[in-house]
């Protein structure tokens, strides 16, 4: 049963209101000032590895510390899951990835690709829009492979790959099917793997743990920061001696700090703190690299540049080793990679963009990687089809230093199940962290409310003091549920095959 709130009509039209009351008054963004973008995403990186955004961090991070201080800082922005798959989808596409067929987990080398033919992404959007298009790195959402059989793994690597970048926006592509820890260990250069693998690889456990599965002979797992970083860099330096009026969008997909955790020989006890902070302090020289070409071509001034992670710290950094060393990589939030809670999805985020984000400004709007799509449109001066980016909403003012714009947000773990973020409310639809955490010792409450104005770290849940709270954001969930959508518009298909976790909807039907 759908269930729709009397109130629902004017929900949608205040809501409209406010986003066009965003939209008129501001400056508008000429096409000649219209830039490079570049989007870094880091890989199980935590809000408390960034040593701008965390002074007791037992290592520094001197060129995203560059970027928050020549950009800005937003200390309330999250990956739309507690994982990468999904939290993958939805930057690219602006949508939530479980109004799709991923209901909870995440993907894996082999799996099918998980973006619908013909849905827009941002390489879409800026490709239309005369931008040339490229990713490096970690795909991680699905890809057709050429089967020899009906088993998954039994595939002819000589054959030509479907339903990755290049089939969704992007004019280049060199990387991986999945995580680092993933098989099948081949390098992938647009359609195609570059050297088919020749033998096999047993694996290996602990923090430089990967699964078994076929290697090919090109391919090194240490090898893969330094070879993406180099592509960026490549690219970044063909596109500053080709034609200045052609504008490019970067999409660097890291596959650190996330396992197997492999410092290359140059970083390896550098930090003192273990291979991780050693790992993560590569991945900042990486970002700099990147920033360096872009000053050698002079084309920083002219490039929107984005750093943020796809999702927390994994438990793989060893959390109680880097607290022994005064290091906390959650800055102070309950929880980690998979979880409800705030260490699960709150990540760091950086933008920079000289001459219109305030360098050295920090902003409290709470804002969503699904929020990219909607804003580089706004950038750009392009209005989206009905169809797509249904839960993106442009963030451009926040961006620009201008007024924060009410925005709330859906969590989601690796369990499948689900939060609201609606100001400094936070309602958890699970008893626990719905993911790899501890949740709260009993008694316990079906559901679990923090208000992060005072409670940050959720420690005090206080479902039962505001139950009108409670449910009148378990009825907003089923509302963008049930409308295929969390914005304005038309309704969207859903599929509702496979809702593990939603047993939840009788509390909130009236």
């Amino acid at each position: 049963m759908t269930f729709t709130p009397p109130s629902l009509g004017l929900r949608w039209l205040r809501l409209g209101l406010l986003l066009l009351a965003g939209t008129f008054g501001r400056p508008e963004i000429s096409a000649a000032e219209r830039p490079n973008v570049v989007v870094i995403l880091a890989d199980d990186l935590g809000y408390g590895d960034v040593s701008a955004l965390n002074p007791q961090s037992a290592w520094q991070t001197p060129h995203l510390d560059r970027l928050a201080r020549e950009g800005r800082v937003f200390t309330d922005a999250h990956s739309a899951s507690g994982v990468c798959t999904p939290s993958r989808y939805a930057l690219l596409t602006g949508r939530y990835s479980w109004r799709g067929r991923l209901k909870d987990n995440v993907l894996y080398g082999y799996d099918a690709p998980l973006i619908e033919p013909g849905r827009l992404t941002l390489a879409t959007l800026f490709r239309q829009q005369g931008y040339t298009t490229a990713m490096f790195g970690k795909w991680h959402l699905g890809l057709t492979w050429a089967k020899r059989s009906e088993r998954k793994e039994d595939v002819d690597f000589s054959l030509p790959v479907s339903g990755g970048p290049t089939d969704h926006g992007f004019d280049e592509f060199f990387g991986l099917s999945a995580s680092l820890d993933m098989p099948p260990y081949v390098w992938l250069e647009n359609q195609r793997v570059k050297t088919p693998p020749s033998g096999s690889t047993a694996g290996q456990s602990g923090p430089g743990m990967w699964r078994p599965g076929p290697l090919a002979p090109d391919f090194r797992h240490g090898d893969v920061e330094a070879r993406l970083r180099d592509r960026a860099v490549e690219f970044i330096e063909r596109q500053g001696r080709a034609d200045p009026r052609q504008p490019f969008f970067l999409y660097l997909a890291l596959a650190s700090p996330h396992t197997p955790i492999l410092p290359s020989a140059e970083f390896a006890g550098r930090t003192g703190v273990g291979v991780y902070g050693d790992f993560v302090t590569e991945m900042d020289a990486t970002v700099g690299a990147v920033l360096a070409a872009l000053d050698r071509q002079r084309l920083a001034p002219d490039t929107l540049v984005i750093f943020t992670s796809d999702n927390g710290v994994s438990p793989s950094a060893d959390l109680p080793a880097l607290r022994r060393h005064g290091h906390d990589s959650s800055a102070g939030f309950r929880g980690h990679k998979a979880d409800l809670y705030e260490g699960g999805h709150r990540v760091p985020f950086l933008a920079r963009w000289p001459g219109h984000i305030p360098a050295g400004s920090s902003s409290a709007q709470l804002l969503g990687q699904v929020d990219l799509l909607a804003t580089f449109a706004e950038i750009l001066g392009v209005a989206l089809p009905p169809e797509a980016a249904e839960d993106s909403i442009s963030m451009l003012t926040a961006f620009l230093g201008e007024e924060r714009r009410p925005r709330s947000l859906v969590h989601h773990s690796i369990q499948g199940r689900f939060a609201i973020r609606e100001g400094s409310w936070k309602l958890l639809l699970a008893p626990d962290s719905g993911g790899w955490s501890p949740g709260p010792k009993p008694p316990l409450h079906q559901f679990q409310l923090y208000d992060l104005a005072v409670d940050p770290g959720e420690q005090t849940n206080v479902v039962a003091q505001h139950p009108a709270v409670v449910q009148r954001l378990g009825r907003q969930l089923l509302v963008w549920m049930d409308a295929g959508r969390s914005t304005p518009g038309p309704f969207q298909p859903v599929s509702y095959e496979r809702w593990p976790t939603v047993n939840w909807r009788v509390e909130f039907v009236p």
